[in-house]
């Protein structure tokens, strides 16, 4: 059971590093594009830093469902469930980016990925409040 736990939590923390760098790197990336007028190594390893990830948050799902079922799927545990499946949209959406970006297409403007990553800093505290209070 402790393992399981160790395990989810290393991989959610994977996973949120990715959540929290993708939207500011794309912020670089495309400076970097508009100034080399071609794909560099930021978008290089903004690439790698989301696809790497990917593999963490379904790791960290499973362990997640895992424990959602060993704790009898209490209250607390549907909430974080449905806060951690907003902050799934949030990471597809970022995808999205990611992969557009990819064919040189920066629609989003620098302040709104910038509000975009601090929006999923906010699910994570509330992601943690549910964890650390467990309200019901």
């Amino acid at each position: 059971m402790d393992w399981v736990k160790i395990i989810h939590i290393l991989c959610v923390m994977g996973w949120m590093t990715s959540i929290f760098a993708v939207p500011r790197a794309l912020i670089y990336w495309k400076r970097e594009y508009t100034r080399l007028d071609e794909f560099g190594p930021l978008g290089d390893l903004t690439i790698r830093l989301y696809r790497f990830s990917a593999g963490l948050a379904v790791i960290a799902v499973i362990t997640g469902l895992w424990l959602g079922w060993f704790w009898d799927w209490a209250g607390w545990v549907h909430l974080k469930i449905a806060l951690v499946a907003l902050l799934a949209v949030h990471y597809v959406w970022t995808g999205r980016m990611v992969m557009r970006a990819r064919r040189g297409l920066f629609r989003e403007s620098e302040l709104f990925l910038r509000i975009f990553n601090e929006i999923s800093v906010l699910g994570v505290i509330a992601v943690l409040w549910v964890v650390v209070v467990k309200p019901f």
